[in-house]
């Protein structure tokens, strides 16, 4: 089976997406990668309907865009098709193309109504990262309320390239962490208030990182009374960070509703105990309380952050359950695998439907 793998991605991400995706191929599978990021911008499609104004306007650089894209399904004889990471493709383009064509949905509901529910028609199959929606449904319910053919949850992963494969169990447990606690990730408005609540609680015990130019700095500093300035990191260092950290903690923009990042995996993969919210949600991707703990506003978090500083037996317990679970369940090469089967099942369920 040949399955490409289409994504959004630029710089050493691009390269990491590139390399590991390629290489989960084995006898049964074969992964090829497409970056559809050499050809558009992606502000320029991030809603649906700025799509289908440049598919409209026939725009170059879209319409270049199909035709590698057309040309590499023809030769690597291409069985079907993932598309994750905002979707370049028009569902007039897709009904034209003789593949499974396969959604990952991204954001979950932050971005849901802007290019996902739009675009489900166009797809036979839906992966969902996580279950959590909203107040009233699931994203499994959301999903087949809006019509998709079929869902599967599929959680993301870690990438090889976010741990040190070359450090065994122990080894990554007996190293010494000068760091008490930490968090990388972009400072979205939604998380200024826990960040700042939590940085103010701990001072220089705590270090945050993230993506956040000058002004969105100045906003949370001013707005929050001086937490202190977060500085960006690149790709390549997030894992010395890491493990160099005894805590780590997870906020999402909905809270318990967005749950489900790559930090979720990348933290534990580390040697770091995670503390997140995600509340029921978190029970699909860990034990809670044996490989996580959650919390459910910024004071818990601050108090659990407290009390685990100062019992190191339960903190290194759970960051080793969660570092075993991470490498047992939701590194990349099983993550492709289950993708694997699932659209081997999916055509087999169009090719025969009394199967269903």
């Amino acid at each position: 089976m040949n399955i490409l793998y289409s994504f959004t991605k630029e710089g050493e991400e691009a390269r990491i997406w590139e390399r590991e995706i390629t290489n989960a191929s084995h006898d049964e599978v074969r992964f090829i990668t497409f970056n559809h990021r050499r050809y558009l911008d992606p502000q320029q499609y991030v809603r649906a309907q700025l799509l289908d104004n440049l598919y409209y306007a026939r725009h170059s650089g879209l319409m270049r865009l199909y035709q590698d894209f057309t040309q590499c399904l023809e030769t690597h004889r291409i069985d079907a098709v993932i598309v994750d990471t905002m979707s370049p493709y028009h569902p007039d383009f897709l009904m034209t193309l003789p593949v499974l064509k396969v959604l990952r949905t991204g954001d979950g509901p932050l971005s849901a109504y802007d290019r996902d529910f739009a675009y489900l028609h166009a797809y036979d199959q839906v992966l969902y990262h996580s279950r959590a929606y909203s107040r009233d449904l699931t994203m499994d319910q959301k999903l087949r309320y809006c019509g998709a053919k079929a869902i599967e949850f599929w959680p993301l992963w870690l990438f090889d390239a976010m741990y040190d494969s070359a450090k065994a169990e122990d080894e990554l447990f007996a190293q010494k962490r000068d760091i008490d606690v930490v968090f990388v990730g972009a400072l979205f408005p939604n998380k200024m208030p826990l960040i700042a609540q939590v940085k103010k609680a701990l001072g220089s015990r705590c270090q945050i990182y993230g993506l956040a130019g000058w002004k969105k700095n100045a906003y949370f500093n001013v707005m929050y009374g001086f937490p202190g300035w977060v500085r960006p990191i690149a790709t390549q260092a997030y894992v010395p960070l890491y493990q160099r950290a005894k805590i780590g903690f997870n906020v999402h923009n909905r809270g318990k509703y967005t749950v489900g990042g790559f930090r979720l995996f990348e933290l534990p993969a580390n040697g770091v105990m995670q503390i997140s919210d995600g509340d029921e949600y978190l029970n699909d991707f860990f034990d809670v309380g044996n490989e996580i703990e959650r919390y459910a506003d910024a004071d818990e978090l601050i108090d659990k952050i407290r009390y685990f500083l100062t019992h190191e037996q339960e903190r290194i317990r759970i960051a080793r359950n969660g570092f075993r679970r991470v490498m047992q369940d939701h590194k990349l090469k099983a993550r492709l695998a289950q993708a694997r089967d699932i659209v081997a099942a999916r055509l087999a369920d169009i090719e025969n439907p009394c199967r269903r």
